[in-house]
């Protein structure tokens, strides 16, 4: 078994040995009290990494199952979806999947969305919800989404049309400050495996006032995904249908070291192991692929233009022992993907910049 410590995949990440030994809890039942005590401590700490007020529900699923659950609680008509790399793709094909209407505002991958764009498109009319990816997995992009929020919500007042703000924060939910509340974004979802450095199989999602009330109206909004079913399971802190009980048990003991941490230490953290893989890459003339300012601080995509291939970068470091992840779709040749999120430190991040210094020598 690899050292703990030398996983940095951007997803599934690296799960402290704590959190894996609290799954091998025996099991509860799932109606009781002590299932309702276990998501009851989870609650104020789930609420603090989303910045907001509102419950935040969580689901026996991946981040894909909260993003159709989101179109299908939250687009009633049509929607515009913002396309800049495979997972804000995702979000957009699955508008049309749910049966409604989309359209496409997409910039080239490695490029951020511009606020002033989405207001122009959605000041035409005949949209009432927007989907983005803050921070775009394959890309390593982070989006605006406080500035195009603001674009919404002006798009609102001079169409007089409700739209709502579906955002898709897998990559940046718990690696930085995500203000659900402050910027006023409608859904906000993320996934366990990511920067919560849990297992796979939890997702997580909070909704805004309004968008729990737009639920209610919307017909054939399904089963599993129903947002007002999880509201009124959630009012006494249990879900709707069975829950991955041992996930649930990483996710209290997860909850707790996020809380000993503190939030803002987390993004702090975080930002630091950004600008630090930053500052190797410039160091070695090694472009990376986001542009600046506009640089997840979750995972770093560089494109790799050397005598060393990306995909026998990623080979020679497993070999070593280390895991970073290769370039997504039609960036699989040309970049490396480097997963600094969860519980990695900037020292750990400082050894693996070493094997791959070694690897390029």
């Amino acid at each position: 078994m690899t050292a703990f410590g030398r996983f940095f995949l951007p997803g599934p990440t690296e799960v402290h040995p704590d959190v894996l030994a609290a799954m091998t809890q025996p099991m509860i039942g799932h109606r009781g009290s002590g299932m309702s005590a276990i998501l009851a401590g989870c609650d104020p700490v789930l609420r603090a990494i989303f910045r907001t007020e509102r419950p935040v529900y969580v689901a026996s699923s991946s981040a894909t199952g909260l993003m159709e659950g989101a179109v299908r609680n939250g687009v009633r008509r049509r929607a515009l979806s913002l396309v800049n790399g495979a997972f804000s793709e995702r979000f957009r094909d699955l508008v049309a999947d749910c049966g409604r209407e989309v359209e496409t505002y997409e910039v080239e991958w490695g490029q951020a969305h511009d606020a002033a764009e989405v207001h122009r498109r959605l000041r035409a009319g005949g949209f009432d919800a927007v989907t983005v990816a803050h921070s775009e997995t394959s890309t390593g992009v982070l989006n605006p989404v406080r500035d195009i929020a603001e674009a919404v919500r002006a798009a609102e007042r001079e169409t007089g049309e409700e739209i709502l703000l579906l955002v898709d924060g897998v990559t940046s939910v718990a690696g930085a400050l995500v203000e659900m509340d402050a910027w006023g974004l409608d859904f906000l979802l993320t996934g366990s495996q990511k920067a919560l450095a849990l297992p796979p199989g939890l997702a997580f999602g909070a909704a805004s006032e309004r968008m729990m009330a737009r639920a209610e109206t919307i017909p054939g909004r399904g089963h599993y995904f129903d947002l007002p079913e999880y509201d009124r399971f959630w009012r006494k802190h249990q879900t709707p249908t069975t829950p991955a009980l041992s996930l649930v048990y990483a996710l209290a003991e997860q909850a707790r070291r996020i809380q000993a941490e503190g939030v803002e230490a987390r993004a702090a953290r975080h930002d630091a192991m950004r600008e630090r893989s930053l500052a190797w890459a410039e160091e070695r003339g090694i472009r990376p692929f986001a542009p600046e300012g506009c640089r997840s601080p979750t995972v770093t995509t560089l494109a790799i233009e050397g005598p060393v291939s990306a995909q026998e970068i990623v080979a020679r470091l497993a070999k070593a022992g280390w895991t970073i992840g290769g370039g997504y779709g039609k960036l699989k040749d040309s970049t490396i993907r480097i997963g600094h999120m969860g519980e990695h430190t900037v020292e750990e991040l400082d050894a693996l910049l070493d094997a791959i210094d070694e690897v390029l020598r």
